[in-house]
């Protein structure tokens, strides 16, 4: 059974269809790479997926690890195992990064009937993983994203990764902004994550994150329907030729 099987989905916003019929399945254990240009519908796809307010679906239907997705709010999303790295990371003022991944972490827990984790047991756990995105430790005290660079707030999307354990990780242009050492870190995260048990899609408009994170399958994504699925030679050839020869 795949862990995301999409099916004819059609959607769009105030009226608008910006989703054409789309057809997607993903495996766990698989990196699956959308690639388009602006305009193509990719933050739709992404907003339809993790349920954002004022997208409706027209069409089709989306199965998320045997669970119709669409009759999930997007808190049930979030709690079942899917998450999103925001292509504009928000700043949340008053907020350390510690209580805002504890907070985050006993919610998750609670949905499963877990009791939330101790003190020591959460401090061990941000340390390690803190570490394996290369953040200071002086960030765990830190607002969220408040004053972060650019790099910072990707890194800290990582950071949130590692720590949350998502089934379905979706990474909407993490590569944006990053200069190429933030794009190493952020992309050493992603592998390290990975595992047979989860599944990736990036969204991204260009293919030089691919370069560091290796896609299974690429979609070619164009006004609304995905026009060709191939391995990562097809993000290689996006870059030879652009997207309007396909």
């Amino acid at each position: 059974m795949a862990l995301l099987e999409i099916k004819g989905l059609t959607a769009g916003i105030e009226g608008k269809e910006i989703i054409h019929g789309i057809d997607l399945e993903i495996n766990r254990g698989e990196i699956h790479a959308i690639l388009g240009p602006n305009g193509a519908g990719k933050s739709t796809l992404n907003a339809v997926l993790t349920g954002k307010p004022g997208y409706e679906v027209t069409g089709g239907s989306i199965t998320y690890n045997g669970e119709d997705l669409l009759k999930l709010s997007p808190e049930e999303r979030s709690r079942k195992g899917i998450f999103l790295s925001f292509q504009y990371p928000v700043e949340i003022p008053g907020v350390s990064f510690s209580s805002f991944m504890k907070a985050a972490l006993d919610a998750r827990r609670k949905a499963e009937g877990k009791e939330p984790l101790k003190a020591p047991e959460f401090l061990k756990m941000m340390k390690e993983q803190m570490a394996l995105v290369g953040m200071k430790p002086e960030f765990s005290k830190r607002e969220v994203n408040v004053g972060f660079s650019g790099g910072e707030k990707k890194r800290g999307e990582i950071f949130q990764m590692a720590m949350l354990h998502p089934v379905l990780s979706i990474l909407d242009e993490t590569d944006s902004g990053l200069d190429v050492d933030a794009l190493k870190i952020v992309a050493a995260g992603v592998n390290t994550l990975h595992t047979p048990e989860n599944a990736s899609i990036i969204i991204t408009h260009y293919r030089k994150l691919l370069e560091y994170v290796r896609p299974d399958i690429v979609h070619i994504l164009k006004e609304g329907r995905i026009v060709r699925s191939g391995g990562r030679e097809l993000a290689d050839e996006v870059e030879a030729l652009g997207f309007e020869k396909f």
